[in-house]
């Protein structure tokens, strides 16, 4: 893809059957990509498992906690910029390029130059070399962002899930194959050098577009104010998203916070699997709408249901059946994160739902409100965590699934007061998908109660029968009890026609149409 025409502005490429056909496929496709690499990183986590100890997935987290929030900067930033701006210029895209790599040069030998001081925060020596390397993935990944955002803004949506599971693939086989030959945590550490590798080389090959030397613009000034709002922001949730390894970290130790990142990773992964991919697709069409509130309401009201049908119902069941879930994901010598995952599990809903925040904030305009709201976020969700911190893991765990049910109204209510978007509409959406989740939660944990012989089994046999099975039950119940208090098959019938239209469908040839971004309001008719 060529992103800039001969003129040097942006040309947003879209299908001439609108502006929702093309979202809602983009969607679809990187909802299937998503799938794919849920299915990578399960295999996997399942093969890593049995190849490396806890403690070697603790030290290997340590680092992670500091250096993914470097490797951010960018990515959270200029990414929501070129997708929200209603026009991006080739030089403003150079000079954020030439922006992003300078600052990720620095940040590479300042967190390099950290090693000592974060071992002896730990109290642990290795630490000190595994910093040096991961700091390596800092400067790697900065080559890539404003190409993938290119992209995304011209909803090349399948070119970049297509790159980002190429990455994920590049990593586990790098990972894998060192972790059989006996490197330990450096086989996960060549693993996230080479997916971020992979990711710049092929982001570099599908968007083709060489930034231009620097130069002075005056958009630029106020393009960097908008990111560092944005990435603020992010700092702040990352700060309050990743207290918890380091509290368990320092506290507990490598062996501890290798059991609970574990734990962490399989409660997260709904979000990355379910929130995540379809980001970049709504905020870029919640965008264009934004001029238009009822229809924007409207479509944001119409994404939180279907979210809330399939998260409550996820994070009910995983609870149900957490001990079994990591019993075979993980294999034997892992029972303590399955424990620490069931307090995870309830929160899983409510944390789909309240990270939808984020897309009011962007596709309005206001990221200094959600800078704002983040330290409210960080405040108390610190608290939490230091409060939990004596009962260990599984009480840093209740901490996160606590905060989400305590933030996600306040939040949603602070991010719609620009839009008139107030709590009761969301409420009124969502909250029919919570009941019927504890419902079917409590009658199917009674009747698992009254066959005791059943949950006996310890076998990975066993394991994988009461999966299913508890899952079937669940899932039978929970679709019962949503037509009950809908009265219908409406929630069913709009979630089943959203992902019939996620669905790839052969259709006659059509033309491309070329649409200014100065255009974008006529995109509403099409």
């Amino acid at each position: 893809m060529k992103p800039f025409g001969p003129s040097g502005t942006f040309d947003p490429v879209v299908k001439a059957d609108g502006l929702r056909r093309a979202a809602v496929r983009g969607a679809g496709m990187t909802i299937f990509s998503s799938a794919i690499s849920f299915a990578i990183q399960i295999a996997a986590t399942m093969v890593l498992a049995r190849l490396l100890t806890p403690a070697d997935f603790g030290i290997v987290t340590m680092v992670t906690t500091f250096s993914l929030l470097f490797c951010s900067f960018g990515l959270n930033g200029f990414t929501e910029l070129i997708l929200q701006r209603d026009e991006v210029t080739h030089t403003l895209a150079s000079n954020l390029f030439w922006i992003n790599i300078t600052v990720a040069v620095l940040l590479t030998v300042m967190f390099a130059s950290l090693g000592p001081v974060i071992a002896l925060f730990y109290r642990n020596p290795l630490v000190k070399h595994v910093v040096e390397g991961m700091s390596l993935t800092i400067i790697v990944a900065s080559f890539s962002v404003i190409h993938v955002a290119l992209l995304n803004r011209a909803m090349r949506f399948t070119a970049v899930s297509t790159n980002n599971i190429v990455g994920r693939l590049v990593a586990v086989v790098v990972s894998i194959l060192l972790a059989l030959t006996g490197w330990g945590y450096w086989a996960l550490v060549a693993g996230y050098i080479a997916q971020q590798l992979s990711m710049s080389v092929g982001a570099w090959i599908l968007c083709r577009w060489t930034p231009g030397l620097p130069t002075r613009a005056s958009d630029t000034n106020v393009a960097v104010k908008f990111a560092i709002n944005v990435y603020s922001h992010f700092s702040l949730s990352y700060l309050a998203g990743n207290t918890d390894n380091l509290l368990v970290g320092w506290r507990y130790g490598a062996q501890a916070l290798g059991f609970y990142k574990k734990a962490f990773d399989m409660f997260f992964l709904p979000l990355c699997q379910l929130l995540s991919p379809i980001s970049a697709v709504v905020v870029t069409t919640l965008s264009r709408f934004n001029r238009e509130r009822d229809q924007y309401q409207r479509y944001l009201l119409a994404g939180m249901s279907v979210l809330a049908f399939l998260g409550m119902a996820i994070g009910a069941d995983f609870t149900l059946v957490s001990k079994d879930l990591i019993r075979l994901f993980l294999g034997r010598g892992w029972e303590e994160t399955g424990q620490i995952f069931a307090f995870f599990g309830p929160g899983i809903g409510i944390m789909l739902l309240y990270n939808t925040h984020g897309w009011i904030h962007v596709s309005s305009g206001r990221p200094e409100r959600w800078f704002r709201w983040g330290l409210i976020e960080l405040f108390c969700t610190v608290c939490l965590f230091v409060m939990a911190l004596p009962w260990g893991p599984k009480g840093i765990a209740l901490a996160w699934t606590v905060s989400f049910f305590v933030l996600i109204f306040p939040g949603l209510w602070y991010a719609g007061r620009p839009i008139g978007l107030g709590v009761g509409p969301i409420l009124a959406t969502v909250w029919k998908f919570f009941v019927a989740s504890v419902v079917a939660a409590f009658i199917t944990a009674w009747l698992i109660h009254m066959v005791p012989q059943f949950a006996a089994n310890a076998s990975t046999l066993g394991a994988l029968a009461r999966l299913v099975s508890y899952s079937l039950l669940f899932f039978t119940l929970y679709l019962s009890a949503v037509v009950a208090l809908h009265r219908g098959l409406e929630p069913i019938h709009r979630a089943a026609h959203l992902i019939g239209d996620f669905l790839p469908r052969r259709s006659p040839r059509q033309t491309v149409a070329v649409v200014p971004s100065a255009a974008a309001d006529e995109l509403n008719t099409a």
